[in-house]
């Protein structure tokens, strides 16, 4: 199964309410941190929500 590495680029600081919350459901509270996320339609929709605050990058699975 394919992951994604959600990285947080900008500061959600006077940024809208529903996009500062978005970025707390995938876990990225300070700027540089990173989570690893699952490849699905749900955490692809939050990923297009702040795309503008956030890089991804695809990470092969290494647990097989």
């Amino acid at each position: 199964m394919k992951k994604l590495k959600v990285i947080l680029k900008k500061s959600p600081i006077d940024k809208i309410k529903k996009h500062k919350l978005t970025l707390k459901a995938l876990g990225l509270t300070k700027i540089g941190k990173s989570r690893i996320m699952p490849d699905n339609k749900a955490v692809r929709g939050m990923i297009n929500q702040v795309a503008y605050m956030v890089d991804v990058e695809e990470v092969k699975d290494a647990a097989k």
